[in-house]
């Protein structure tokens, strides 16, 4: 059974669900999952677990992402994006790069988010897309996000189309930051042409189409976490899943630790535990 990392270009009109659908026959396994959704109209990187490595994937969920798209100024839509019914206009051909600068730098940083009705947020038990299908609203409570950079301009040829480019925590909607930077303008607006270009390290340029798909080792779903190499003994006790002392697993800090073999293979990811570490995720099989 193949393990590692498969970093998917995803097609627009594709769930995230039918990329790893797609994967199970083109890697010939079963064992896949991937890092977080990306919208069917979206497209852009999706980072899938295979094998073993679906266990790693919680440390990539987490990851911050990038992405690109199109702010269509003066037309709300009830999903925030183009797939949605129209719900309002406005006149807003009109707005200047300075109106534009301020409401976008007013949505960087640490800024609260609802999240939309068209999401798989659940509430009550029950997921927000499916009570939006069903035509209930119900109230959703803000979430702290993080946007390091919105950058907008007025796309070529165009007064009310922005291009925009986002880095942002994981769970930012890029459909809400272009809903409120409507609002913010004294009108409305929807997203459009969504294109994810990074999770993380993980940019298009490690991309392929689904049919195509490359498995990386294992260590990449991890490489941004502190690393440490073992040598053959201990080596033993991590696949083991023995809890170690700081000094014997040779590392410091709080962690967590990306524990590796002396050819580099990734063994496990260790946690701090009281004085020690213990492990979170063993991937390699017990001598």
């Amino acid at each position: 059974m193949p393990d590692g990392v498969a970093v998917i270009d995803k097609p627009s009109g594709w769930t995230s669900h039918d990329v790893v659908a797609k994967a199970r026959g083109v890697l010939g396994t079963r064992k896949v999952g991937h890092s977080g959704t990306l919208d069917p109209d979206a497209t852009g990187v999706l980072v899938l677990g295979v094998g073993r490595a679906t266990r790693l994937l919680r440390y990539v969920t987490d990851l911050p992402k990038s992405y690109e798209a199109e702010i269509v100024l003066g037309v709300e839509t009830d999903s925030l994006d183009s797939t949605g019914r129209v719900t309002a206009r406005h006149e807003m051909a009109e707005v200047s790069a300075e109106q534009l600068r301020q409401a976008a730098a007013a949505l960087t940083g640490e800024i609260l988010q609802v999240p939309p009705m068209v999401s798989a947020v659940k509430v009550g038990g029950r997921r927000l897309h499916t009570l939006a299908r069903a035509g209930v609203e119900v109230p959703r409570e803000a979430r702290p996000v993080t946007v390091h950079r919105f950058d907008v301009s007025p796309a070529a040829g165009s007064r009310t189309v922005l291009r925009a480019c986002v880095d942002c925590s994981s769970g930012t909607y890029v459909r809400v930051l272009a809903a409120d930077l409507g609002r913010a303008l004294g009108g409305g607006a929807h997203l459009r042409n969504l294109r994810r270009t990074a999770v993380g390290g993980f940019g298009l340029d490690r991309a392929r189409l689904v049919e195509a798909a490359e498995i990386l080792p294992m260590a990449h779903a991890v490489e941004h976490l502190d690393g440490v190499q073992v040598e053959a003994e201990a080596a033993v006790d991590v696949a083991h899943g023995r809890v170690l002392e700081l000094d014997r697993l040779g590392v410091a800090g709080e962690g967590p630790w990306a524990v590796h073999d002396v050819d580099g293979g990734l063994l496990a990811v260790y946690e701090r535990f009281r004085s020690g570490a213990k492990p979170a995720v063993v991937v390699a099989p017990a001598a």
